[in-house]
């Protein structure tokens, strides 16, 4: 098993792990207190990426960690984990299950690994540079779809969406054949497994986007800023790739 195959392993026991914390407290409901910047956190969050951390300074010591939660730990400079214990946690404390954990390896800078664990749907998506994207661990890859008249697109928050691209937005809701927001990680996740489409989010931290550019890369699907840059930054489509050029297209579009 090469290294990375092995690395690969690690992130989807780390997903496992936060599960294990998560879902306890999912069934039983649990306290709701708002961060700095307004939005909400749990024990949940918490005590996931606590124990997401103990796990890989126990697996790879010298590597790095940044999480949503706790900040940085700095590593050898190589390696750095990406850690998002409850992508969704307004879903999570909605008792709706489109949340999930989102685990990433950076090396060298680039997202080389990616887990997206929707805990409550049973459902985990994983991948590794070449080694293919997978469902359950089963393969799996995007849609065909090669027509935005055909497409599903999907979002996290509709209000959102049209803050400062309602131009664009409008476009692709007005031509696209059907529009929802099954939104939070588990978009992202129906995107490598072609049972959406496009995938859209405006604003995104790095534990946002970190673990979903492997896994969309490797299921054959497009990834990128909305501007079209195609590295990790603050904003993410995800497409299937054939639709990427169409989707960037009508983003770009100008309010009249």
């Amino acid at each position: 098993m090469s290294e990375l195959a092995e690395l690969l392993q690690i992130a989807r026991r780390a997903a496992v792990i936060a599960g294990e914390v998560i879902m306890p407290l999912y069934d039983a409901g649990t306290a709701v207190e708002l961060k700095a910047d307004r939005t909400p956190v749990t024990i949940a969050d918490r005590n996931a990426e606590l124990a997401i951390r103990e796990f890989l300074a126990r697996e790879c010591p010298g590597h790095g960690i940044l999480g949503e939660e706790f900040g940085e730990t700095p590593g050898d400079g190589r390696h750095r984990w990406i850690l998002d214990p409850i992508d969704g946690t307004k879903s999570f404390i909605h008792h709706v299950p489109l949340f999930g954990t989102l685990v990433a390896l950076e090396r060298d800078g680039v997202p080389v690994a990616g887990v997206i664990a929707c805990h409550a749907v049973g459902e985990t998506a994983s991948a590794a540079q070449g080694l293919g994207a997978h469902l359950n661990g089963e393969p799996c890859h995007v849609s065909a779809t090669s027509e935005i008249r055909e497409a599903t697109i999907t979002m996290t928050s509709f209000s959102r969406m049209l803050r400062g691209r309602s131009a664009g937005v409008a476009r692709l809701v007005q031509e696209c054949g059907l529009t929802r927001a099954w939104g939070d990680c588990y978009g992202y996740l129906m995107v490598a497994t072609g049972r959406a489409d496009v995938m859209l989010d405006p604003v995104m931290s790095i534990w946002d986007a970190a673990a979903l550019y492997p896994v969309i890369r490797e299921a054959g699907g497009g990834f990128s800023q909305w501007d079209g840059t195609p590295l990790l930054g603050d904003s993410v489509v995800a497409t299937n790739g054939v639709l990427h050029p169409a989707v960037l297209q009508a983003l770009a579009v100008a309010p009249e």
